[in-house]
């Protein structure tokens, strides 16, 4: 249930509706649009919500949502939501390209490869800092170590840095280092880690799980919201199917699915989609085409020597490449790179 506040509602009338709602035993998470400001109530009891509070001064309106969703869909948040990094904006017009390589493998190789990418145009630095990889004897990444190379590529270049956060008694840690945590594909629905990156108010990046609707996406990132946390972008990364070619198969028709459903900005990931390093290319321009707001994409200046996922990595020159022709794409869906 959202209460909609009219057009030039105070500030004390909106506290005081606040305030009315909290002395029910009821949750409140207001969000300020540029005209109005629409107050979303969670808890079980909203009847007496409805019944008690019609009138109120500031109160335009009070509307039942529907979706199973309450804050992550468009219902409480017509508008689109542009998250601001450090003067980054994601979900904007521009098209964020985020890159670097699947696991941190020591100094060199990261600073290599951050150098070339921001040279080519990314404004967002990956790299595996924890792996949750299906085999226990595969390498499981470099931990903290990696965590400071990766603040030491960002004082360096300035890009902004993501990387994934695996466990719940980690996101503090990670907090420190990186400006965007990913709960990966296997995490979607760790909600104990998803109630975490909530409460930490960080950026996150919610990867979708290769079994999950877009609902179970959606109601994933409500799990983040209604621990206070707006700043998400949903990222599509392929889905299970019984397709053997690609690694899984990516479903770029979820990213106008979820621009209809949700205001939370959309990024694509086409190599964990494909797995194939030769498919990265046509699938991240058919994502900028599709309307996403970003793509994520392995680089490594060496991927038959990477210690993890090198068949769908790019080399520095292939990104470099790839970038020129998403420059090219972009504007003519309305966007720039």
């Amino acid at each position: 249930m959202i209460i909609v506040m009219s057009t030039g509602a105070s500030e004390e009338q909106i506290q005081t509706v606040v305030d009315k709602v909290h002395s029910y035993g009821l949750r409140t998470h207001p969000i300020y649009g540029v005209q109005k400001t629409v107050i979303g109530i969670v808890g079980d009891d909203k009847t007496r919500v409805v019944e008690n509070m019609r009138g109120m001064p500031g109160v335009e309106k009070i509307i039942p949502i529907l979706q199973p969703y309450k804050f992550a869909g468009r219902e409480a948040h017509p508008d689109d939501t542009v998250i601001e990094i450090n003067g980054l904006r994601i979900g904007g017009r521009q098209v964020i390209v985020i890159a670097g390589p699947c696991a941190v493998e020591s100094r060199e190789q990261l600073a290599q490869i951050a150098r070339s990418v921001k040279k080519s145009g990314a404004c967002i630095l990956r790299g595996g800092a924890y792996k949750p990889r299906t085999s226990p004897y595969s390498f499981q990444g470099l931990g903290e170590e990696a965590l400071k190379l990766l603040a030491e590529a960002r004082e360096e270049t300035g890009l902004l840095v993501i990387t994934e956060v695996t466990d719940p008694r980690n996101v503090e840690q990670v907090g420190r280092y990186a400006d965007i945590l990913q709960v990966g594909a296997r995490n979607m629905q760790n909600f104990v880690l998803l109630t975490e990156v909530g409460k930490s108010g960080h950026p996150v990046m919610l990867k979708r799980g290769p079994s999950s609707t877009v609902n179970d996406l959606l109601l994933a990132a409500e799990y983040v919201i209604i621990e206070g946390n707006r700043n998400i972008i949903l990222c599509e990364r392929g889905i299970t199917t019984f397709e053997g070619f690609t690694r899984n198969t990516l479903d770029l028709s979820a990213v106008p699915v979820i621009k209809q459903l949700s205001h939370l900005p959309v990024v694509v990931d086409p190599c964990h989609a494909t797995g194939r390093s030769s498919l990265v290319e046509p699938m991240s321009l058919a994502a900028v085409a599709s309307g996403a707001d970003g793509v994520m994409v392995e680089v490594h200046p060496d991927p038959d020597q990477a210690l993890c996922d090198g068949a769908q990595a790019l080399t520095l020159e292939q990104f470099d490449l790839m970038m020129k022709k998403l420059r090219a794409i972009a504007p003519i869906v309305g966007r720039l790179i």
